[in-house]
């Protein structure tokens, strides 16, 4: 039985894991901003500091540390403002900061735990007309690496979840000047052949697996792939895509 907390997992991927989690016979602090066991927003080191006092009292101890919050966002450079940048980067980025700020200390006494980040495909391939999103989700992979590297003197891991367009409802939470751009991404999302709980599955193997990097689905395997084997190939795919962008209103 593991101690789990898991951060936006009153709907769409944090639900999914939670229920995984708890399948597994696993106990889950469920948090989100409402309709959870704690009531926890990222962008608040106070949450986040009652967080850690529950954990404390509940269990005394942390098994496994889920960054699942987060926003979706995008726009293409000239469209996108810095308002929308700041909180993509706020939620998905520094989310994440304020809660390892907040429980290093826990993870260090107890010399050991994992630490999950759900980042994003845009996290390792970074197409046109998503540059905040991309930006924030590479800074969890890059953020992820470093935990896993400065914590393991301590016994702690860290892996980053890096899934395609799969089904949820982050998509609601997108909003923006570039509309085009939302539409676009609302369509992929919605046309997906893969589901939260697909990807909630693939977490869960990949804690088993001692993995550090997870690619849940297999557009997001053949798309890192290409980048890795074939960068010219992966280059003209995303300056043709950028292309099409330019033709949107």
């Amino acid at each position: 039985m593991r101690r789990v907390l898991v951060t936006g997992a009153a709907s769409g991927l944090g639900a999914a894991l939670t229920a995984a989690f708890r399948a597994r016979g696993d106990e889950v602090l469920a948090t989100d901003r409402s309709g959870a066991d704690l009531t926890l927003d990222v962008t608040s080191e106070a949450d986040w500091a009652a967080a850690v006092a529950e954990v404390e009292r509940r269990w005394d101890g942390l098994d496994v540390l889920v960054h699942n919050a987060g926003v979706a966002g995008g726009g293409r450079l000239d469209v996108a403002e810095i308002e929308e940048w700041q909180r993509v980067l706020d939620v998905n980025l520094l989310g994440m900061a304020r809660g390892m700020w907040a429980f290093t200390p826990l993870l260090k006494r107890q010399r050991g735990g994992q630490v999950v980040a759900v980042a994003s495909l845009a996290g390792l391939v970074h197409p046109a007309g998503m540059a905040s999103y991309n930006a924030a989700k590479a800074g969890v992979v890059a953020f992820t690496e470093t935990i896993g590297h400065e914590l393991a003197g301590y016994g702690v891991r860290a892996m980053a979840v890096c899934p395609s367009y799969f089904r949820t409802n982050l998509v609601a939470s997108m909003s923006g000047r570039d509309e085009a751009v939302g539409a676009i991404v609302a369509r992929l999302v919605e046309e997906s052949p893969v589901t939260a709980d697909d990807v909630a599955a693939a977490v869960l193997d990949g804690l088993d697996r001692g993995a550090e990097l997870v690619l849940p689905d297999e557009f997001a395997r053949a798309a890192y792939r290409l980048k890795l084997e074939d960068r010219s190939a992966y280059d003209q795919q995303m300056r043709a895509q950028a292309a099409k962008l330019e033709r949107l209103t």
